[in-house]
């Protein structure tokens, strides 16, 4: 049965390393810089995402995203950036918009061969943002 071996693990103050599979499938760091790159170039092809992006400080949006990742997939980073709230406050965002960023993300996943596995583990970790990100 699970649970005791569970709660023996945990009593016994045992530490273990985060799972770093997925972000090792995205090729870790400068993988995620990849994939990131190619993310911008998508959303600012795509009617419904380039207002947001094309007059924005496209650096610093591929930086916090490269970090937000990486944190996502339990990499060695640490997100330095605003709430998604706050950051997407004020941007008019609706779902609509949310669903054609994650279409440009899927899109570059997979022109860098990300594993499937991987890129649900990242989708997963990012779906619940929604709430925090679509304000119209």
């Amino acid at each position: 049965m699970l649970f005791p071996t569970l709660f023996v693990l945990l009593l016994s103050g045992q530490t273990f390393a985060a799972d770093l599979s997925a972000f090792k499938a995205f090729g870790e760091k400068a993988g995620l810089v990849k994939v990131v790159d190619d993310l911008m170039i998508n959303l600012l092809a795509d009617k419904r995402t380039k207002p947001f992006f094309e007059k924005a400080d496209q650096v610093r949006i591929k930086e916090k995203l490269v970090e937000q990742f990486c944190v996502e997939l339990e990499g060695p980073c640490t997100y330095t950036g605003q709430t998604m709230k706050r950051s997407h406050k004020g941007h008019d965002i609706n779902t609509a918009h949310f669903y054609a960023l994650v279409e440009a993300l899927q899109l570059a996943m997979a022109k860098n061969e990300i594993p499937e596995r991987a890129q649900n583990k990242l989708l997963a970790k990012l779906a619940p943002m929604h709430k925090d990100i679509v304000n119209k």
